[in-house]
């Protein structure tokens, strides 16, 4: 009995033994198992690690490629504009070395080789606006129409300034601006008998990007039986595209002479420029009158105040009822007539600076305004400007004391 309770006691411990044993295992299996999955996870995520990196690295290339790929498309942007500012301005260049440019300054001058101290044409930019529109229409050129002394001529420099400075539609940029006298294009050359107009429009066949400017234009349209077929002669110029004529003349020439040829109204568009107003006036005045010390190698005296108040005297001086009839002269250039006669007084008495005094003299013996106007308006001039000419005057007689 003993033996067998032994026995049974022995298989129950073998028993213990034996399940401890299968835990142990399943235990290890079960780590083993959770190893494996780690490793597995590792592996996967080691695998999205890499094809993270990849990712990046693909996205890195085609961004540095495409990077690179604008830089070159930059570059040649850059060439492509460089190379077409170059081309005109080798086609400029082309255009001052043409002998056919030369023979065309005999009758007149480049006013887009001249040197503009200031805006030309200061107050003038809806004029400016229409012309440039006018220009750009195929087949079409402009004429500028008002009355004397406004400034027509002076809209067409306000052209070419703005030309220089690169202010105007791409079309028309590098264009060259030749003012031609309406007075040197009549009549015919004796050497061989040819039209100078003729001879003119054969050497504007061979150029291109060029704007002829003439002044007083009906005067080569004529009357009756000896007018000339301007419109027909420069047709071919015009209908080329490249070559473009501006006109200017007054509103009376132009009802008179301009509106009886058919041919010249079709091909001429009309640009209406009316006088500048009061307040316009002073602009221009307060404008242009650096040219004029420029040019003449004098400063005018005072502050930007005073000058003011000095270039409104002189507007209100020189206003539609005070001016000298005969003269049918308007604004600016009236007022600008006076002004520049002050700086010549100025230069008589060989002074650098232009002063009140100049300004006074300047009215006082001016031809454009009546007698008694200039009377009435002295006595006001020296209540406007009484303090400073005063102030003046007793420097003066400090100076020569």
């Amino acid at each position: 009995m003993e033996n067998q309770t032994d026995i049974d006691n022995l298989e129950l411990i073998d028993e213990d033994q034996n399940e401890d044993i299968l835990e142990d295992e399943t235990k290890e299996n079960n780590m083993f198992d959770t190893v494996i999955d780690v490793i597995d996870n590792e592996d996967n995520l080691d695998d999205e690690v890499i094809e993270t990196i990849n990712d990046d690295t693909n996205k890195e290339e085609i961004k540095k490629t495409s990077q690179e790929e604008n830089s070159v498309q930059e570059e040649n942007n850059t060439n492509e504009e460089n190379q077409e500012e170059q081309d005109s301005s080798n086609d400029s260049k082309d255009i001052k070395n043409s002998p056919y440019y030369k023979v065309l300054l005999e009758y007149g001058e480049d006013i887009t080789d001249k040197e503009y101290i200031t805006n030309p044409a200061i107050g003038r930019e809806k004029e400016i606006q229409e012309l440039i529109v006018i220009l750009l229409t195929p087949e079409k050129s402009g004429i500028l129409v008002g009355k004397p002394g406004i400034g027509k001529t002076a809209i067409v420099e306000g052209l070419s300034y703005r030309i220089q400075n690169g202010n105007i539609p791409d079309a028309l940029k590098n264009y060259t601006i030749l003012k031609l006298s309406s007075a040197s294009l009549t009549g015919i050359i004796p050497d061989t008998q040819e039209l100078r107009i003729q001879h003119v429009v054969d050497n504007l066949k061979n150029l291109d990007r060029v704007m002829v400017f003439i002044d007083e234009i009906h005067t080569l349209i004529g009357n009756g039986e000896n007018t000339l077929d301007f419109a027909n002669i420069f047709k071919p110029v015009i209908d080329r595209g490249t070559i473009k004529i501006i006109g200017a003349t007054t509103s009376d020439e132009y009802d008179r002479y301009i509106l009886r040829d058919k041919a010249f109204v079709r091909r001429f568009q009309k640009v209406e420029v009316s006088e500048p107003t009061r307040e316009m006036n002073i602009q221009i005045m307060m404008g242009t009158y650096p040219k004029f010390e420029k040019k003449m190698g004098l400063k005018l005296k005072y502050t930007d105040f005073v000058k003011q108040n000095i270039m409104a005297f002189i507007t209100d001086i020189t206003s539609e009822f005070k001016r000298t009839y005969e003269t049918s002269v308007r604004y600016p250039d009236i007022s600008l007539t006076i002004l520049q006669q002050a700086f010549s007084y100025a230069a008589f008495d060989n002074r650098q600076e232009v002063d009140i005094r100049d300004v006074r003299k300047a009215i006082l013996n001016t031809k454009l305004i009546y007698p008694d106007v200039i009377k009435k308006e002295l006595v006001r001039f020296n209540e406007v400007f009484r303090d400073i000419y005063l102030m003046e005057t007793k420097q003066i007689l400090k100076d020569e004391t």
